[in-house]
């Protein structure tokens, strides 16, 4: 999106007398013949004049050198089979969410100055910039050889200051310059480095992989909010097992979701889970992960064990969990509080771990209580949950089946049926508003999901066969 237009704004940058290139993951994309998420330029014209150039700006951080452009709405859609100044051909449509904050950078082209950082007091933010004329300044404070890539769109010639070039042929993510100096510019970085290394299928520079290994612990100076936003990524964009892997191996697993590292080395029974511990099971169901899914299920499909570790006992007859789904259920609620998801999130993904067991109860429910199961919030996501589940484990998908057949034969009327009766029908039947309205009107709701009831007049009845006036007075 807005390819176009990033070009026209190094050939206008040009044209005022500025250096000007595209810079970092849209180069890298476009060597790789990926559709880049969003497009960065980088210029020697200073903040100010950039906005001076393009009137219509936004100036999000102008104290760092950056400028949004607006894209015009006409190149904003992206359209097939796009053609790059690399690929005349096309690229492929592979896209890499944006990792500014909010919507606005979908819609913009950054344009940021060239410049070199001084001091990183704060893990992250520069202490102060430096604006620079040296493209080769720009390039040595940015984080991986593979980012770290310009484009001349109109001469079609790469610049590789870092080595780039050859670490995208040979499938390396590589620190620029010192690892531990970049780790210590953002510690973020560590955990993206797994994220590039596990997204394009690369190795992590062995230098760069002892850097991470020994700078961990500093990950917990990044706020919650952007580890957050990383492992997310990292489970949706179809590598997800590779990343858990990668976590676990750089020791980052232990500093951010030590719930998870819990799992190695936890057995199961093997009746049931012959693929191996919890650990393995888990990241067999994230191997099975499609890439772009919902990032509750992804998170769900994390957690939904989360409760075995502390729960473990060696019984008699076998490896038991007792109440692994109700403990796992309170464990994903605080993992969800500690980063910062929203309540909406937090909810999905905790219903998740906690009905995540009830499919080994579908055969034998009362109608009320499979048609209520269905009816929660998004269900095709518990659904797909188990079926990971079990193809992750003993691959036996009879419940799986069962449940999607009975959904099928069920008329979506029966399933959310119009109320036969109200708390006003109550009332006008006699009965004074109170707490007992919500059992009421809940046992009707069962009765009438159970085929009891289907009329108003008979459930009429019921509730006073079921709920005497007689009765509630006298209490």
């Amino acid at each position: 999106m807005g390819m176009n237009f990033a070009i026209s704004i190094v050939r206008t940058l040009r044209e005022r007398g500025h250096q000007a290139y595209l810079v970092g993951g849209c180069v890298r994309d476009l060597l790789l013949e990926r559709e880049p998420a969003d497009y960065d330029v980088a210029t020697d014209a200073q903040p100010r004049e950039v906005m001076r150039i393009f009137p219509e700006t936004y100036a999000v951080g102008a104290q760092f050198g950056v400028v949004l452009v607006p894209i015009p709405e006409r190149e904003r859609e992206p359209r097939p089979g796009v053609s790059s100044p690399l690929h005349p051909g096309g690229s492929a449509s592979e896209r890499e969410p944006s990792l500014f904050p909010g919507h606005l950078h979908k819609s913009c082209v950054e344009v940021a100055t060239f410049r070199r950082d001084v001091g990183y007091s704060d893990g992250r933010h520069p202490d102060s910039v430096r604006f620079s004329r040296d493209p080769r300044e720009d390039v040595e404070r940015r984080d991986f050889t593979i980012n770290g890539l310009l484009l001349d769109p109109l001469e079609v010639k790469v610049l590789d200051f870092v080595g780039g070039e050859r670490d995208l042929e040979a499938g390396v993510i590589r620190a620029i310059g010192d690892a531990a100096l970049r780790f210590g510019e953002d510690k973020l970085r560590m955990i993206r480095a797994v994220r590039f290394a596990a997204r394009f299928e690369y190795t992590i520079e062995p230098g760069t992989f002892a850097a991470i290994q020994r700078l961990a612990p500093e990950i917990r100076q990044v706020s919650r909010e952007r580890v957050r936003d990383e492992l997310t990524r990292m489970l949706t964009e179809g590598h997800a097992r590779r990343a858990f892997e990668l976590l676990d191996e750089t020791r980052l697993l232990g500093e951010v979701l030590p719930e998870i590292a819990a799992m190695k080395g936890v057995e199961q029974p093997p009746e049931f889970h012959p693929e191996g511990d919890v650990w393995i099971h888990t990241l067999l169901m994230l191997e099975r992960l499609p890439p772009h899914c919902p990032a509750t299920l992804a998170w769900g499909v994390l957690l939904h064990d989360v409760g075995k570790p502390p729960t473990f006992r060696r019984a008699p007859d076998r490896i038991r969990f007792d109440e692994h789904a109700r403990v796992g259920t309170k464990m994903a609620e605080e993992i969800c509080r500690r980063l910062r998801f929203s309540n909406h999130e937090a909810e999905q993904i905790s219903a998740l771990v906690a009905n995540h067991m009830r499919f080994g109860d579908v055969e034998n429910m009362k109608p009320s209580t499979f048609k209520k199961f269905i009816r929660l919030p998004r269900f095709d996501e518990h659904l797909e949950l188990h079926r990971l589940d079990c193809e992750s484990s003993h691959q036996n998908l009879r419940l799986y089946e069962f449940t999607k057949e009975q959904i099928r034969k069920l008329p979506p009327e029966t399933v959310h049926p119009a109320p036969l009766v109200t708390g006003d029908d109550l009332i006008a039947a006699g009965y004074v508003p109170g707490p007992q309205f919500k059992e009421i009107l809940a046992a009707v709701e069962d009765a009438q999901l159970d085929g009891r009831l289907d009329s108003r007049q008979q459930a009429i009845e019921f509730v006073r066969r079921e709920f005497p006036m007689e009765a509630r007075l006298s209490s």
